[in-house]
């Protein structure tokens, strides 16, 4: 996805000037220096110390280095050494090394344009791509361009854009605002758009009752149209309480509840799903898998067992919100991940066979899905606790007062990087780096609440109160207490040298109907003959 939104800037005249030759190729030297010191995970966090530039004007060390253009000059940016340089050199740009943002003295602002963006994306994937370690190498990045692709470009011909906005209010159907937040996660989910934009799934040839990847197509196709009125997901919510009797009826009910019930209803739905190693799209986003390490203390024997999971469920409990009022996504996976001992009848170790001493105990990320989903629960009915001293035995919400930030680095927090072994190369820092895109939020209390969430579109922010959709900010976002919370992955791990699993299916699929015709025309042909025999028999 694209950086930043067309409607956000107006391209700097300078940049486009200048952005060329030996000043592109210094931009590109940057980045690149950047990414490389920064690289080759694990060892990365056991590096030696490196020293860090200074500034050429104070001679500070600087942990976000501003380098001219034009010239050998870093500087600092909060001390305005930097643009003091550019202005007393008369030079135009200068980059900031951590993001790629190029400044421009004559605008006296942060400018943009697409050349650089691509420039900086691509710098940014072919270092990762040299620096990390596969078992068969990857082909180099490129960026497509259908005019280069003659089956692409011949396909494209006497085709009609479509005008879409791609942001439509749902209707409140009675108390049904818990399944509209995750609608919107859903539509705004850049994988499952592509899936069901891309009529990987056709409810108008699919024959299935009650499918749930029919009511996805039918949302897509109602959300991407050029109508801007709020839509009503009536066919939706009544296929969902037919196939999820819990979630029938007008009653409040919670969007945890009503995300996982679509996802299982979904694959279930989906063609080629199976219970083991599953590649449907439900997986295909959202399939990760958890390590359980449990170490007995007697004999140093270490148990391993993995789990699949879907999305992640972190408690809050009163002690770690009293001890840190503003609780963090980081501590929150800290505490998921962090050592845990178990009592002497909690475990029983499969080698000395000693069930009477203790054991510890830790989850790690082995494998990392590209759509992480968090839930942020009490321990106690989940966010809300029951107060049974109140004479009215009302339950109110506990508000989760967790800090989530807009780029996530989920490193610390796999198997690799929590394994004692250094030995063993976890690959480039950017593959652990995830985006936020949506946020799911409650307010008021159980029995009378209210879901609303934040979602990204194009780069630009929008908060969607049901049928209402008003323009936002990432701060805003940000701000808010999360329910639920989506992120997606800044890179993708891609395999180049192999077939994907869909067009393996696809071809499947193609041979199967291939000897179903043969079949049909053999069945066919022997029945032409049976007629033509009896035909001669009567003659």
């Amino acid at each position: 996805m694209s950086l930043y939104s067309p409607d956000d800037y107006e391209p700097c005249s300078h940049l486009t000037a200048e952005f060329r030759g030996a000043l592109k190729d210094k931009y590109k030297k940057v980045i690149s220096w950047n990414i490389s010191r920064h690289a080759n995970g694990k060892s990365f966090l056991k590096r030696r110390k490196v020293s860090a530039p200074t500034c050429g004007t104070c001679k500070i060390a600087m942990s976000r280095p501003f380098v001219c253009l034009h010239c050998s000059y870093s500087g600092c940016w909060a001390n305005s050494h930097i643009v003091d340089h550019l202005k007393q050199e008369n030079h135009l740009l200068c980059a900031d090394v951590t993001s790629g943002a190029v400044f421009c003295s004559v605008c006296d602002d942060i400018v943009h344009n697409r050349a650089l963006e691509r420039t900086y994306v691509e710098s940014h994937l072919n270092v990762e791509e040299k620096l990390s370690v596969w078992k068969i190498p990857r082909e180099p990045f490129k960026f497509w361009d259908p005019s280069t692709d003659s089956n692409d470009s011949e396909s494209l011909k006497g085709t009609t854009p479509i005008s879409c906005q791609g942001r439509r209010g749902l209707l409140n159907l009675g108390q049904t605002c818990y399944l509209n937040v995750v609608l919107q996660s859903f539509v705004h989910n850049p994988f499952l758009r592509n899936h069901f934009l891309g009529d990987k799934h056709n409810h108008k040839l699919c024959k299935i009752q009650d499918c749930a990847c029919c009511e996805m197509d039918k949302l897509f196709i109602e959300v991407y149209s050029e109508d801007s009125a709020p839509y009503g997901p009536v066919s939706f919510l009544a296929t969902t309480w037919r196939k999820s009797t819990e979630l029938a009826g007008y009653a409040q009910h919670d969007a945890h509840e009503f995300f996982i019930s679509s996802l299982n209803h979904i694959h279930s739905n989906c063609k080629g799903s199976t219970n083991i190693s599953c590649n449907c799209i439900v997986h295909s986003t959202f399939a990760g898998q958890l390590q359980s390490d449990v170490k007995c203390e007697r004999c140093g024997n270490v148990t391993i067992t993995l789990d699949p999971m879907l999305d992640i469920s972190l408690e809050l409990k009163d002690k770690l919100v009293r001890d840190n009022p503003a609780v963090s996504l980081a501590a929150c996976l800290q505490k998921f991940t962090q050592f845990e001992r178990l009592g002497p009848k909690e475990y029983t170790c499969s080698k000395c066979g000693k069930g009477s001493h203790s054991a510890n105990k830790r989850l790690s990320f082995r494998k990392l899905p590209p759509v992480l989903s968090f839930q942020f629960k009490w321990v106690v009915s989940q966010r809300f606790e029951h107060k049974v001293s109140d004479k009215s035995a009302a339950s109110r919400k506990l508000d989760s007062p967790v800090r989530i930030p807009a780029v996530l680095d989920m490193m610390p927090f796999t198997t690799v990087t929590t394994k004692d072994n250094s030995k063993e190369n976890s690959g480039s820092p950017a593959m652990y780096q995830y985006e936020l895109f949506a946020v799911i939020n409650h307010k008021g209390q159980m029995e009378n609440g209210h879901y609303t969430n934040f979602a990204r579109f194009d780069s630009q922010w929008y908060r969607f109160d049901d049928d209402k959709v008003t323009h936002s900010t990432l701060g805003a976002c940000l701000k808010s207490a999360p329910y639920m919370c989506f992120y997606v992955k800044k890179h993708l791990e891609y395999k180049t040298h192999s077939i994907p699993t869909y067009v393996r299916a696809r071809e499947t699929e193609a041979v199967k109907e291939r000897e179903l015709e043969r079949e049909k025309e053999a069945k066919e042909a022997a029945r032409q003959k049976e007629l033509e025999d009896a035909l001669l028999a009567t003659v």
